[in-house]
């Protein structure tokens, strides 16, 4: 039976993730610990997201969840200080915001202050800033893949969560190794979830995962394929750039229903069961959609 492997909390867009054991599940994304997935987000002086499509050693800075605070450590660079942020947010009057933007959504962001914006430009050595998702801003992501509902998102690059199965990543590796290449692990296309005992890409035709049987069950369905851009590239644990994975998956994931972009994963909504619990290794029933 298919199970949940993997479960992963990326607290800053384009950053590291957090592997977890558990966590909620919400419409938003995952949460835990006070912390949404992709709820910061670093911005240039114009207010223009910036990733690792332009930073790839935005890979090196890790964080976690310390008590009440985030840490982040910047591992590209030896003695480099550990910032700490409060998770709590203070008061609406003391928050400074900023306009930003995000692909083609443009919104009002808490700016994080000149300490964490000192940090992060002497890491990548560029001037920018960190920003929050304000909780009274709104960001929803394409409702022509969601048959018009309205799904919120913080600053993912469109949905809530995304999705990928071990034997995808399987078939990738094998035809990459006996093209003489190496072999690359799954964090290099930076799921939220990872499941296996199901075919190579059979998440692709998935109409939901459903974690229990009863009320309670949380129930999952994937929405869109995942356009694949160059940060398959980026090595996530040095930051820097090698071969790209998406070279092999463009001689067979070249998807018609996303304009012929090159596809691997699954973006997926939150069909039932707001705010309960996924556990790594639980099992799940994947249905397939005829």
């Amino acid at each position: 039976m298919p199970r949940l492997t993997e479960l992963t909390l990326y607290p800053i867009k384009s950053c590291a993730g957090i592997a977890f054991e558990s966590a909620q599940v919400t419409a938003k994304g995952l949460y835990f610990s006070g912390v949404y997935d992709r709820e910061w987000m670093l911005v240039d002086a114009q207010g223009m997201f910036i990733t690792q499509r332009e930073y790839p050693k935005m890979a090196a800075i890790r964080p976690s969840i310390v008590g009440d605070e985030l840490h982040l450590h910047f591992a590209a660079s030896a003695n480099f200080p550990t910032l700490s942020l409060p998770i709590q947010r203070t008061a609406k009057a003391n928050k400074a915001t900023r306009q930003v933007q995000v692909w083609d959504d443009v919104l009002n962001a808490d700016d994080a202050g000149d300490e964490a914006a000192n940090w992060f430009s002497s890491a990548l050595g560029v001037p920018c800033r960190l920003v929050r998702f304000d909780p009274t801003a709104s960001r929803i992501a394409s409702s022509r893949w969601v048959a018009g509902q309205e799904i919120p998102t913080h600053f993912s690059d469109g949905f809530p969560m995304l999705l990928i199965g071990q034997a995808s990543l399987d078939d990738l590796n094998e035809k990459l190794i006996k093209k003489g290449l190496d072999a690359v692990p799954m964090n290099r296309f930076r799921p939220n979830l990872v499941i296996e005992g199901c075919e190579a890409f059979e998440e692709d035709y998935a109409e939901s995962l459903s974690f229990g049987n009863d009320a309670a069950s949380i129930v999952l369905k994937p929405v869109k394929p995942c356009p694949r851009c160059p940060m398959p590239a980026v090595d996530q644990v040095s930051g820097e750039v090698g071969p790209n994975p998406v070279d092999m998956l463009q001689t067979y994931r070249v998807n018609p229903l996303v304009d012929d972009a090159v596809t691997f994963g699954m973006n997926v909504i939150l069909q039932q069961g707001e705010g309960g619990i996924l556990q790594r290794g639980a099992e799940l029933d994947l249905q397939i959609a005829f």
